[in-house]
């Protein structure tokens, strides 16, 4: 096994068991090591610190598995990771009874850029890291073990495996995929999942609790959602009594999955449900020269920055949005509004969102802070995995 020899005082974030290691911080590489390989990490002082997952063609050169400096990596390590993180769900009392559930969450729990999604009984499984692709098998053993599923999935199609110098895969790796749409029950309401061409792993599971949030918010209410996907805040909307949906997207096969969505809860009025394809913010400038206004708007978009160098430019995109939102509500209205962009953090979002109240000449006040369910853990030591952030703002 290689060692990697950390540079001098380049020890402090592995101590407090962060498992990311750059470039930067790496004196040498002791032996010869592959792409995925583990490698021993090793302070200046030549004390070990841990094992971890060799990455060359990275800027973040190796992934802590373990900072046992006793423990193995191997088949059976995997497979218990893998049996703790499912076993983790299945106890908390949340989660009890969902169809879609997030089993395994990178970083957070312990298995650096691996990511696995339960959609009834198929597992979707995405592996970003040259460690993740090594022990793929093993992974995908203990998925198998650990769930009982009929078939796991690979979507390992995200850029981020560009910079691992991995190519992109998709396809079943065990089992068989089912014939037919696959769908699951969300709090009462039942979604379609395209795990096959669908955006991440087929479905948002990380909004799972502010869409039920959501639904109980709108009863009433004549609804906005923006960025609206598949519609799976639209449909909550719509389960909680709101008076009315309208639903944007820029994609009209995102839109007819939304359609058939609504047509799979025959409960809800579709009377009630208004669908546009559009580019999100001129469709906001139209409904506010139109003098249309709404009692709650979700604002949900893409990721505006995906490092804390497009940070800049993705606040004015943030608070150019949320004025506009600020701005379409009636009186008592409430904005639930997100970004999903890691290079944004908490306090930063927030400040956008004070700005953009400010420039929209509104008094607003927070009145649920939101985040990703409790599937979607963040490690205490890896504040990077806080990537989902939102507020609720009600106005005057």
């Amino acid at each position: 096994m290689a060692e990697l020899i950390l540079a001098p005082g380049k020890e402090r974030s592995v101590m407090r068991r962060h498992p990311w290691i750059f470039a930067g911080s790496v004196a040498k590489l002791a032996g010869r090591s592959k792409p995925g390989d583990t490698v021993e990490v090793y302070n200046e002082r030549g004390q070990l610190m841990g094992r971890a997952a060799y990455s060359p063609e990275s800027q973040i050169r190796a992934r802590m598995w373990s900072f046992d400096a006793e423990e193995s990596i191997d088949h059976g390590f995997f497979k218990r990771r893998v049996a703790a993180c499912v076993a983790r769900r299945a106890a908390h009392p949340q989660l009890a009874g969902q169809d879609g559930l997030r089993l395994i969450h990178g970083e957070s729990d312990g298995l650096p850029g691996v990511i696995a999604d339960r959609f009834g009984k198929v597992v979707v499984l995405q592996i970003t890291s040259a460690g993740g692709e090594k022990w793929r098998d093993a992974i995908v053993a203990g998925l198998v073990q650990a769930t009982g599923c009929v078939c796991v999935y690979e979507r390992s199609d995200s850029d981020v495996r560009k910079l691992e110098g991995l190519e992109p895969r998709t396809g079943v790796v065990y089992g068989e995929l089912p014939t037919g749409p696959l769908t699951i029950r969300e709090n009462g309401v039942t979604m379609e999942v395209d795990v096959v061409s669908g955006h991440k792993t087929g479905f948002y599971l990380d909004q799972r609790d502010n869409r039920l949030l959501t639904g109980q918010l709108s009863a009433g209410r004549a609804v906005l959602n923006c960025f609206c996907y598949t519609a799976g805040f639209s449909l909550q909307a719509l389960a909680g009594g709101a008076t009315s949906t309208l639903s944007i997207d820029s994609s009209g096969p995102a839109l007819e999955t939304a359609k058939r969505n609504l047509a799979l809860n025959p409960q809800l009025d579709a009377a009630r449900a208004e669908w546009w394809e559009a580019d999100v913010f001129e469709a906001l400038r139209k409904l506010r020269s139109d003098g249309r206004k709404f009692d709650l708007i979700v604002l949900d978009p893409p990721k505006f920055a995906p490092s804390a160098a497009h940070a800049q430019r993705a606040a004015r995109a943030y608070k150019d949005i949320n004025i506009l939102g600020f701005r379409l509500l009636n009186p008592g209205g409430i904005l639930m509004t997100y970004s999903c962009s890691g290079g944004i953090g908490q306090e930063l979002f927030q400040q956008i969102v004070a700005g953009a109240a400010v420039d929209a000449g509104v008094d607003a006040r927070i009145i649920h802070r939101l985040s990703a369910g409790a599937d979607h853990p963040i490690g205490l030591a890896v504040p990077e995995g806080e990537y989902l952030k939102g507020l609720a703002c009600q106005i005057d």
